[in-house]
């Protein structure tokens, strides 16, 4: 996995360089596609649900929070912002990771959404540590986004990951200390804190994929791929 999270890292460095004014969300995707290739990977998002999604990463732009479609027809333009979510699978193991990041400059508004998700993403990862609890995790997230005003989303969770892409436990962004699965050495998550500026709420689009805000603010979602030690979390994600 910890392989496999290195190739994710390399997607995810080559996409966030190309993030300018004037290229294309399909273009990004080209671009894991490529590293994918090098690297003898695949997608575990390509042909996955129904209808299958047809992309190697998720791009998902301003009000969009996950499952965005790559397309040809989506340029980013200077003060968005967009979420880049990627999976890989290496020799049967996957690794799974996401992050948000600014086209150009982009407001104050944007960045201090980026910040706490970020941070979030942060606190949580401090909770993976034998004898805390999956509730642990969804706390932090839930804790630290709605001290700083802002929102998580209810219907999207953080998650096992391992041979599968989605694996148990299920972890929602918000929650209880305390509760939920003991975590033990061994386990792997992929914790990934979803925080919307104006609603908790979602919808998704006709596309039956990607999922907005229901109110149409911005959004932002940060993901790493995190194993249960016998001491500090690790993040298998990291280049």
């Amino acid at each position: 996995m910890r392989e496999a999270g290195k190739v994710n890292a390399e997607i995810l460095a080559t996409v966030r360089a190309m993030i300018a004014p004037g290229v294309t969300t399909a273009d990004l995707n080209a671009a894991a596609d490529e590293v994918l290739r090098k690297h003898g990977c695949y997608s575990p998002f390509k042909g996955y649900g129904q209808p299958p999604f047809p992309a190697s990463i998720c791009t998902s732009v301003n009000e969009e929070l996950v499952h965005g479609i790559p397309s040809k027809k989506r340029v980013l333009r200077e003060g968005d912002i967009i979420s880049v979510d990627s999976g890989t699978v290496l020799e049967g193991f996957v690794a799974d990771s996401a992050f948000t990041a600014g086209v150009g400059e982009i407001s104050d508004g944007a960045r201090y959404l980026l910040e706490t998700t970020e941070g979030a993403l942060k606190a949580a990862t401090e909770q993976m540590r034998p004898g805390k609890r999956t509730g642990d995790i969804s706390a932090a997230i839930q804790g630290y986004a709605e001290a700083r005003g802002l929102h998580v989303t209810r219907e999207y969770t953080s998650h096992g990951v391992g041979r599968q892409m989605h694996e148990a436990p299920m972890v929602p962004n918000f929650g209880e200390a305390g509760t939920g699965m003991p975590l033990r050495p061994g386990m792997t998550i992929a914790i990934e804190p979803m925080v919307l500026v104006g609603t908790h709420a979602t919808r998704v689009l006709r596309d039956k994929w990607t999922v907005v805000s229901a109110d149409h603010s911005l959004t932002a979602h940060f993901e790493h791929t995190v194993a249960v030690t016998e001491g500090d979390p690790l993040i298998l994600t990291l280049p």
